[in-house]
C-alpha cells in the first residue's frame, strides 16, 4: 500500500514480505521483478546495487500496540525493526545509503514500555546516519476511518532540507502531546539529530463511510434479526439510546459497531459493543493486531440490520482503488487491509513532504 500511495512517478527497486499471502497479493497487483519473500534479517543480501531515494519500512505493529503483549522492541513481530535497520546500515557501508527513510507504524510506539522503544529507535536512526521527526497523521483527514499512526521522517545528515519544512517547536497536528513526551525521553546524543517537520493541513473531500458501502458484496451477507439483537444487547444504555433516537426520528443512518472487553463495574469485565455514527468507521483492526473485526449497523424505515465490513469496503477504507486485486477468501482481505497503511497519507506525505527532500539543490540548505 505504500507502493500504491507513492504513485507512478516512483520506481520500486526492492519489497519485501514475510507472509506468504501478502507477497501473493503484491504480486498480483504490482507483479514479481522486485518482491522478495522471507525474513527481513536476511534481506541485505538481494538489496539492489544501486542508490535508491527511499527506503520504506512498516514493520509489524502487534508488539507495540496498546491492545498488543507489550512485549515492544524486542518482540518476536516488531523487532523486525531491527533487520530493517541492519539492512540499512549495510547499504550506508557500501556508500548506498538511501536519501529518506520512513518508518510507520502504531502511536503506541511512542508510549510502548515508557517511551524506551521510541528513544531505542531514534538512538537506532541517528547511529545509522540520519536526522529525523515524526508525524502523527490520522487517515481522518483524508478517508471514513478513524486511523491515526505514526511516521517516522528520516533524512542523510548532510542532505539539504528546504527551510519551509523546517520548524523549531512542535506543530500541530501532527505533534501530540505523546509525541512531545517521546521526544523528550530521546537520549542527549540523538536529540540534536531530531527535527520538528513542519507541513500545512490537507485539504481533501473526505467521503463520508455511506459512502464507500457495496450494494451486494460477494463476502459478506447481513445477519438474522436474532444476531443483530444480540449485538445491540451487548451496548451501553448510551450506545443503545443513541441508535433510538435514530430509530425514532426515522432517518437512515449507517454506523461502525466494534464489540470491546469493556469494566462491568463490579469488578470484573464484559464485552459491549460501541456503535459511532459520525460518518467513520473505527480503525481497522485484525485478531492479530489484539481486537475484532468491525460490523456495520444500518438504520433504515424503523428496522435495523447489521452484517461485517466486507473485504473491498476495508480496502476503500484503505484508499484502494478498486482495480486493486484481493485475497479471494474474506479474511485474507480483511487482514490484508487491516496491516497496511492509508494509500492517500501515503500519497500526501510524499507529495508535502518525501519528494521535496530527494529532489534538492545545494543552495536549499539550512542550518539549524
Amino acid at each position: 500500500m505504500a507502493r500504491a500511495g507513492l504513485g507512478a512517478g516512483w520506481d520500486c527497486l526492492f519489497a519485501n514480505d514475510l507472509s506468504p499471502k501478502k507477497a501473493a497479493s503484491y504480486r498480483a497487483n504490482f507483479g514479481d521483478n522486485d518482491f522478495w519473500l522471507g525474513d527481513v534479517n536476511e534481506a541485505a543480501p538481494h538489496l539492489p546495487h544501486c542508490r535508491a531515494d527511499l527506503a520504506w519500512g512498516s514493520f509489524p505493529c502487534q508488539d507495540l500496540s496498546l491492545a498488543g503483549a507489550g512485549a515492544g522492541l524486542d518482540g518476536a513481530r516488531s523487532g523486525a525493526f531491527y533487520g530493517f535497520m541492519s539492512a540499512m546500515h549495510v547499504l550506508r557501508e557500501t556508500g548506498r545509503a538511501p536519501r529518506v527513510l520512513v518508518l510507520e507504524n502504531v502511536c503506541g510506539a511512542l508510549t510502548s514500555r515508557g517511551g524506551r522503544d521510541f528513544a531505542a529507535i531514534g538512538k537506532a536512526l541517528s547511529e545509522a546516519g540520519y536526522r529525523f521527526g515524526a508525524l502523527v497523521v490520522d487517515a481522518a483527514l483524508f478517508l471514513p476511518q478513524s486511523r491515526p499512526r505514526l511516521f517516522i521522517v528520516a533524512v542523510d545528515r548532510d542532505a539539504a532540507i528546504p527551510a519551509p519544512l523546517l520548524s523549531r517547536e512542535p506543530v500541530a497536528p501532527w505533534s501530540p502531546k505523546a509525541l512531545v513526551v517521546a521526544h523528550a525521553g530521546l537520549d542527549e546524543a540523538t536529540k540534536p539529530d531530531w527535527i520538528w517537520w513542519r507541513l500545512d493541513a490537507p485539504r481533501a473531500n473526505v467521503p463520508r463511510l455511506a459512502a464507500i458501502l457495496e450494494d451486494a458484496p460477494r463476502d459478506v451477507a447481513w445477519r438474522s434479526a436474532a444476531e443483530t439483537q444480540a449485538l445491540l444487547d451487548q451496548m451501553a444504555p448510551l450506545h443503545r439510546a443513541r441508535i433510538d433516537a435514530i430509530l425514532a426520528a426515522g432517518e437512515r443512518r449507517v454506523g461502525a459497531v466494534y464489540r470491546r472487553i469493556r469494566p462491568d463495574g463490579a469488578g470484573g469485565k464484559t464485552q459491549r459493543a460501541e456503535a459511532r455514527f459520525d460518518g467513520l468507521a473505527g480503525c481497522l483492526r485484525t485478531p492479530a493486531g489484539g481486537s475484532s473485526r468491525q460490523f456495520l449497523l444500518e438504520i433504515d424505515r424503523g428496522e435495523i440490520r447489521t452484517r461485517l465490513l466486507s473485504g473491498r469496503e476495508a480496502a476503500r477504507l484503505m484508499g484502494l482503488a478498486d482495480d486493486y486485486v484481493l485475497p479471494a477468501r474474506y479474511n485474507d482481505a480483511y487482514k490484508l487491509a487491516g496491516d497496511g497503511v492509508a494509500v492517500p497519507v501515503v500519497r500526501w506525505l510524499a507529495a508535502e513532504l518525501i519528494e521535496r527532500l530527494v529532489g534538492l539543490e545545494s543552495d536549499d540548505r539550512l542550518a539549524v
